[in-house]
């Protein structure tokens, strides 16, 4: 049995993805394989980043007389177990699982928050709306910052009442 790694495509229309395998030579593309070996994924911005390997059972198979299909080779030169953009790679994973970073294999891609979470997170929002209107209040602010606010008013009030004393003594 000749075996040899080439690309599986995965994935949906417009939106490729592609598995490393090791697979026999009479199997179509898309068919059976003996190992994943890695991934290939087009659309990560960081090209460095695309590729990812099983480094040691890639070394297993090119050992035993596996052949690369021509676009693996280039992979492999790049980052195999020798390649030569290695610490390129390795910086750009950890740029691209930045902020926005996929999840891990195994691990959930949201976290389901628990109903507790939930009213804990509200009331603490509820909290910090009061502190705010709170802190906003008249009684709370510099005493420089009322005297004009309070005479302005202090001095339209008695305007405002002598038209209504006015229309009540008619």
């Amino acid at each position: 049995m000749a075996v040899r790694i080439r690309m599986k495509q995965m994935g949906r229309k417009h939106r490729h993805f592609f598995r490393i395998c090791a697979t026999d030579t009479k199997n179509p593309r898309d068919g059976r394989i003996i190992e994943e070996l890695g991934t290939y994924d087009p659309h990560i911005k960081e090209t460095d980043a695309r590729v990812t390997f099983n480094q040691d059972r890639l070394a297993y198979w090119l050992s035993v007389g596996a052949l690369p299909s021509e676009h693996v080779a280039v992979f492999i030169k790049k980052y195999g177990p020798t390649g030569s953009h290695l610490d390129q790679q390795k910086s750009a994973v950890e740029k691209a699982r930045g902020p926005k970073a996929p999840p891990e294999i195994g691990e959930p891609k949201y976290i389901r928050k628990s109903k507790a979470e939930v009213e804990a997170e509200a009331a603490a929002k509820a909290a910090e709306a009061e502190a705010a209107v709170a802190h906003a209040t008249p009684d709370n602010e510099a005493p420089a910052a009322d005297a004009p606010a309070a005479e302005a008013p202090a001095a339209e009030a008695p305007a405002a009442e002598a038209p209504a004393a006015e229309a009540a003594a008619s």
